[in-house]
């Protein structure tokens, strides 16, 4: 059996995604199977996490297996133990294994390793289970993925660079807005080509159909913070702004979000925000992109 990993928005083709997309919706009325009837999943994450966790938890076990959350501390992965030896051991235990790290080359490294599938629940170059659940929520708001613009307001982090490529992939036209020093840039030169970089965020979100942003510092930026408030002073997303905006434009937010920073005060409430549907989302398209990994 060839293994499937889901390390990058880019390990899936358009077709595939638009598989996994179709599915997570379908599957929302039903959503139990015995796909992982007495099979355990391991779940590793170095950074904290509300949505994804949970969302992994419940999906696993509606899909008929249990978890086994591993805490950083006890692996101590790269300092306890080389992740080649990890990768081996967890192998012979586990069905599959669910990580988020700081460093997306950890995941490649216990890839490489790995003789069950490894899905990336966020690093610091990709979150292509986020992207998932955006592209199944702009999929039932709008009932089409084609000539759907999506404009990304903020800094260019692994959230901007999954759903550039996933937009890529399906054929979605991108916009970028970001200040020069924060710009969005993909290692694959025909995507990067395919982004339209709009320096004014007002223009940008004239042109879209979706507004799109997350915070201005990540986690692991801390530091970075007061700098980066500083440089993204322009791009905070507005009521205004929504209000001006196409009459069926949406606002999306990976969560969590810094209210008063890159939206102003409760935008998240705002008529065109979906992001609550999007949160939810992240359950029923993580569930159908196991079902594909580990058919």
């Amino acid at each position: 059996m060839t293994i499937k990993h889901l390390l990058s928005i880019n390990d899936l083709n358009g077709s595939e995604i638009s598989s996994i997309i179709t599915r997570a919706i379908s599957s929302k009325p039903m959503p139990y199977n015995n796909l992982l009837e007495n099979e355990t999943v391991g779940i590793w994450f170095e950074k904290p996490s509300l949505r994804t966790r949970l969302s992994f938890e419940i999906g696993v076990k509606q899909l008929g297996g249990t978890t086994i959350y591993l805490d950083k501390d006890n692996i101590g992965v790269g300092s306890r133990e080389p992740i080649r030896d990890v990768a081996n051991v967890i192998s012979r235990y586990i069905y599959a294994f669910i990580a988020r790290t700081f460093a997306h080359s950890t995941l490649t490294e216990f890839a490489k390793y790995s003789t069950i599938p490894i899905i990336n629940a966020l690093s610091d170059e990709e979150h292509p289970c986020q992207t998932l659940a955006d592209l199944v929520t702009i999929q039932e708001k709008f009932g089409t993925l084609k000539n759907i613009t999506i404009a990304y307001i903020g800094d260019g982090n692994n959230v901007a660079r999954s759903l550039a490529c996933g937009a890529y992939q399906i054929g979605m036209p991108f916009i970028s807005s970001s200040p020069e020093e924060y710009k969005l840039t993909i290692d694959n030169e025909k995507i990067n080509q395919s982004i339209i970089h709009e320096i004014n965020p007002k223009k940008a979100m004239s042109a879209a159909d979706v507004i799109y942003t997350d915070a201005w510092t990540s986690m692991g930026q801390e530091a970075e913070s007061e700098i980066r408030k500083k440089a993204f002073q322009k791009y905070q997303i507005s009521v205004e702004d929504l209000n001006s905006a196409k009459d069926n434009a949406i606002l999306m937010h990976p969560l969590p979000a810094h209210h008063g920073e890159e939206i102003s005060q409760d935008l998240l409430y705002h008529k065109k925000s979906v992001v609550f549907d999007q949160a939810e989302n992240r359950l029923h398209a993580q569930r159908a992109a196991m079902e594909y990994l580990f058919k």
